[in-house]
């Protein structure tokens, strides 16, 4: 709408979208199946503790064994170079590097046995659920709806806000690569997030940067498209938008409403992120108090997490932030979490020091705005590391046991679920799903993990794809 004229946001003409709209409505979506749909969805809606999500998403594999579930008595090219400390819960120990975050341990709960075959990298089963290897890793509108998405659908549009934003960039946006998962699927790109844009750099000073030796990433991100340039006002805008409503209207009489819905609720989009000032506010770290933003850490992932608090605050339900890669289009850190080489060090001095103080940052300013309680804050990634160390002193990838931890709203703090074995290599005790980590999101917000959404076809899904909360996390 903004932009070219031949094309809507989500990259379709205006003819594309109507095509695709019809297919749709001959492959299922008839007025029985989408109002039996409909009822299915209030009869699963239920009482939730956590009003909000906050998902802090580690990309490429964070080596959790060096974080929340340490193996002091394991060989040296097991236990690697880290050693546990004592958190403020007995008998729960964490990393050393992670001093800060020992003393939150009464409002997490660590899960330690989460596993999946799904293939490395694969982001698909932690936003879903879907553990089914797929043939690649790009988005598919055949793929099922991420968590955010399933709130967007079931959000219905109320509200000035999106249900759903993704920060700080599209996954996989630093290495020019679009990674399947945080997207809705079959449900249509109407109810993909809202996902920002941000221009990262390094610190001057610091050397040019080289696989194993990352820079801090900094910079801030922003909304896509909402400033308005030049003399194009308000009232031009508002103008513009009588103008393709009348066009519009006149579309609807020969046209299916359905096949037009995508259009409209992404034009939508475009024209209340021009016009609303409280989004606008949300990402307006200049009014935000110099001390809070040193507490968040002056680092891309500071600020993305501190909109991310801004955001929930004003009422979007899901907001996830991403610790992405950027070595292609920003040569600044080329590894994220994907520590094939110098794991301990680029943890010791890169990732951990900053995510310990961003996490407990997000978790006291939640807690002191009287936000914690109603706001679950999730902590995970796409795979773990293995439990040897290989020759570059780094950890490979390895989906077999890793760890994810939840803190806030509904979670029964000071707790620890499974049990992986002595080297952290297979779980022990109290296998978990991605699909079981879904639920227990779901179970948190008040909807119900085997509430069915229809694919293209009209067929039934639980939007858990079959996992079952952790109860015995839940508070």
């Amino acid at each position: 709408m903004l932009g070219s004229p031949r094309r809507c946001c989500d990259g379709l003409t205006r003819r594309q979208t109507l095509q695709a709209g019809a297919l749709a409505l001959l492959e299922g979506f008839n007025l029985p199946t989408l109002l039996k749909a409909e009822e299915s969805r209030k009869s699963h809606e239920r009482p939730g503790k956590a009003k909000n999500v906050i998902l802090l998403y580690l990309l490429g594999g964070a080596a959790t064994q060096d974080m929340v579930d340490m193996k002091p008595s394991a060989p040296a090219e097991i236990r690697g170079e880290f050693k546990p400390i004592p958190t403020n819960v007995s008998g729960i120990q964490i990393c050393e590097h992670l001093p800060r975050m020992a003393q939150w341990m009464h409002k997490v709960a660590i899960v330690r046995s989460l596993n999946h075959k799904a293939g490395c990298h694969n982001c698909l089963p932690s936003y879903t659920g879907y553990e089914v290897p797929p043939p690649d890793q790009h988005p598919r509108d055949t793929d099922p709806p991420s968590m955010g998405s399933v709130c967007e659908y079931l959000n219905r549009g109320q509200g000035d806000f999106p249900a759903y934003v993704y920060l700080p960039c599209w996954l996989g946006w630093g290495q020019v690569f679009r990674r399947a998962g945080p997207y809705a699927g079959f449900l249509g790109k109407r109810f993909d997030p809202l996902i920002t844009e941000c221009a990262p750099y390094g610190d001057k000073e610091a050397p040019p940067t080289s696989p194993g030796q990352p820079r801090v990433v900094r910079g801030e991100p922003f909304l896509p498209n909402s400033v308005l340039t030049g003399d194009f006002t308000i009232d031009r805008l508002n103008m513009r938008r009588t103008l393709v409503q009348q066009v519009d209207d006149q579309l609807r009489r020969a046209e299916s409403q359905g096949a037009l819905s995508s259009f409209d609720r992404i034009q939508q989009r475009a024209f209340s992120l021009l016009t609303s000032a409280r989004m606008r506010a949300a990402f307006d770290l200049k009014s935000e108090d110099p001390r809070l933003l040193e507490r968040y850490g002056r680092t891309l992932f500071g600020h993305s997490t501190l909109i991310a608090r801004r955001l929930v605050e004003a009422g979007v339900r899901f907001v996830n932030v991403t610790w992405d890669l950027f070595w292609d289009r920003v040569q600044i850190d080329y590894d994220a979490w994907d520590t094939h080489t110098r794991n301990f060090a680029i943890l010791r001095e890169n990732k951990l020091p900053h995510f310990d103080q961003t996490y407990t940052a997000l978790l006291d300013d939640l807690d002191q705005r009287g936000l914690l309680d109603e706001t679950l804050v999730v902590v995970m990634s796409e795979m773990g590391r293995t439990p040897k160390i290989n020759g570059n002193a780094g950890r490979d990838h390895w989906t077999y046991c890793y760890s994810m931890f939840f803190a806030g709203a509904g979670i029964r703090g000071g707790t620890v679920y499974g049990a992986s074995d002595a080297q952290a290599a297979f779980v022990k005790d109290k296998p978990v799903s991605t699909a079981d980590i879904c639920a227990t999101i779901y179970q948190c917000l008040g909807i119900d993990p085997d509430l069915p959404i229809l694919d293209h076809g009209g067929r039934p899904h639980p939007i858990a794809n079959g996992g079952q909360p952790i109860y015995d996390i839940l508070g």
